[in-house]
């Protein structure tokens, strides 16, 4: 595999992707943009989008009724919320900030919203959930969200914490549940996830930046202070 960006090509370049002067693409590795999809909000779903879109389909969490936890509501849970909504299913947020739950609920259209640190909370909802898309990438306990698992439920984990989780075994045996990862996906998904982003008016929520605001934009998403996802308008910043 050859990532478009900071991977080493076969000719010993380096891959520069979105921040190329110009590239070449076989006609099998490019995706067609439905022209009804605005292109800043419809950017980071070629990465997010596929991220989430994947593992709901590959792991049968986009059969209409089921119930799907979204851990996290960041770059990749808030568009993980809205798929899993379009694909029919009773959404419900984990977050450990409480403050997001009027954006989670009344913005994106989540159906419920949980704050894992509320020990009251997450025992309700034990046992009530087909499966779980968790996009937390710093560490944390799993322990509580396979409880929130029902028999043969699945986690399956797209953040990518620094260190290695701790791994309960005893409540996976009880349950026959199943902890998966899941990572972006091919063209043929990728293409499937945008024209159904399009049929369904899904785009990111994003904030566009010019390419002199990067470093800036760097110093905020280290704070967290991104709603969701920056997007440098690099064709803007040229005409300028």
């Amino acid at each position: 595999m050859i990532l478009t960006y900071n991977a080493l090509y076969h000719d010993g370049t380096i891959t520069y992707g979105g921040y190329s002067d110009w590239f070449v693409v076989e006609d099998r590795f490019a995706v067609r943009f439905p022209d009804s999809v605005p292109m800043d909000k419809g950017a980071p779903l070629l990465c997010a989008g596929v991220t989430v879109y994947s593992p709901l389909k590959y792991f049968n969490l986009n059969e209409p009724g089921k119930h799907v936890g979204i851990v996290g509501l960041g770059g990749l849970g808030h568009v993980a919320v809205k798929f899993a909504k379009a694909f029919g299913a009773k959404v419900t947020v984990i977050s450990t900030s409480p403050s997001k739950e009027g954006e989670a609920i009344e913005h994106l259209g989540a159906d419920e919203f949980l704050v894992s640190k509320n020990a009251e909370q997450m025992q309700a909802a034990m046992g009530t959930m087909d499966g779980i898309i968790d996009t937390v990438s710093a560490v944390h306990p799993l322990l509580p969200l396979i409880s929130l698992l029902k028999s043969h439920g699945k986690l399956i984990l797209v953040g990518a914490p620094e260190k290695p989780l701790e791994l309960p075994v005893f409540p996976l045996i009880l349950g026959g549940k199943v902890i998966a990862g899941s990572c972006i996906g091919g063209i043929k998904d990728t293409q499937e996830m945008i024209d159904f982003a399009a049929e369904h008016n899904i785009t990111a929520e994003v904030e566009v930046v010019k390419p002199d605001y990067l470093n800036k934009a760097m110093e905020r998403l280290a704070k967290n202070d991104v709603r969701y996802r920056f997007v440098i308008d690099v064709a803007g910043a040229a005409k300028a």
